[in-house]
């Protein structure tokens, strides 16, 4: 598999994001190919790395980069040697299978969208995150892509999460939710409202309203809502685990008892660690689009990238958009006309 890896973006440099795809290709020796994509002379130093791993690397130059706090849509028009869009013009030209970017979000959806297209049947595409709960995880749609949106957009984010809780996940027939601040039908905006009526007519295992609480309770294993509220969901989330782990270390250094007792829960502490930390799971695919392209948090460190390039593989290997196309053909609800 080829993987088109955005080495410019990203918060924390380029040897970071090149440390990523080696240990991606290690833990793939032999089935993955790195197409590096940005400025020659940064990516060139580093790649002896992937002489150890025995992988095969190609570096694709491009001349421009686009920056985190640029606006996605004038920055991407602008811009069109910039890694982000030359990275998915590789996915476009059939060069690679998959695009990984830990670069400005915006640009990331606006160039995959522009270059790539939608999928047959998608009116707009949702960056879809993994979540961790006290059962097995949920699938969370829209975290970003989507500020405003329709009844047929969060329609299609519930089939799109669906399907994508199915083959990535491996839930033989999972419960999807509708996220509002409240469990009777009667809660909530309009938007919220005439998508509740939908979503029950559709065939899946639509469970209903789920709240904010239900999330990581394990109430639905796909969580469906608009970008703006999945964003500000999804901010808070990442913030948890710095936050719990300050808590937790000024309580272990009040007192040597408490030092003592952090020592025996070491192991423990790693565990919860892992499962909090969103460098386990590396990236965010933005589902609706014609080919995979799969969004890393800016500040991701050389595990998440890793984690994002296996989670890319995941999704070429289950072809996750030829399994939404053809759920959406067999789609109980017709919602080409619906606003």
């Amino acid at each position: 598999m080829r993987i088109a890896l955005d080495v410019m973006g990203g918060e924390r440099g380029a040897d970071v994001v090149i440390t990523g795809a080696a240990e991606a290709a290690a833990v793939r020796p032999g089935q993955i190919e790195v197409l590096l994509v940005g400025h020659r002379e940064r990516i060139e130093p580093s790649i002896a790395r992937f002489d150890d791993v025995g992988a095969s690397v190609e570096v694709v130059h491009a001349s421009e980069v686009i920056g985190m706090s640029e606006p996605p849509a004038s920055a991407f028009r602008k811009k069109k040697d910039s890694s982000i869009a030359v990275a998915t013009r590789l996915v476009k030209e059939g060069r690679a299978d998959a695009v990984v970017s830990a670069g400005n979000t915006g640009a990331v959806v606006a160039s995959s969208l522009v270059t790539l297209g939608r999928l047959e049947g998608i009116s707009r595409p949702a960056i879809s995150s993994l979540w961790p709960n006290k059962k097995s995880g949920a699938v969370v749609l829209d975290v970003g892509a989507n500020y405003e949106c329709t009844p047929k957009n969060l329609h299609q984010f519930a089939v799109m999460g669906e399907v994508y809780a199915r083959y990535h996940l491996g839930i033989d027939k999972p419960r999807v939710g509708l996220l509002n601040i409240g469990e009777e039908r009667s809660k909530g905006n309009e938007l919220v409202r005439d998508a509740y009526e939908l979503l029950e007519s559709e065939d899946f295992n639509f469970v209903g309203n789920v709240e904010g609480r239900d999330v990581f309770e394990g109430a639905a294993d796909v969580v469906v809502c608009d970008g703006f509220v999945g964003n500000i969901i999804l901010k808070i989330s990442e913030s948890m685990y710095s936050f719990l782990a300050h808590m937790v270390k000024s309580e272990i250094e009040k007192g040597m008892m408490a030092k003592a007792g952090a020592l025996l829960m070491k192991r423990a502490f790693g565990s919860v660690r892992s499962q909090l930390d969103y460098a386990e799971y590396g990236g965010a695919p933005l589902l609706g689009v014609n080919g995979i392209s799969i969004i890393s948090h800016g500040k991701s460190s050389s595990r998440a990238i890793k984690n994002a390039i296996l989670a890319a593989e995941r999704s070429y290997e289950t072809e996750i958009n030829r399994h939404i196309e053809e759920r959406l053909k067999g789609a109980r609800v017709d919602v080409k006309n619906h606003p």
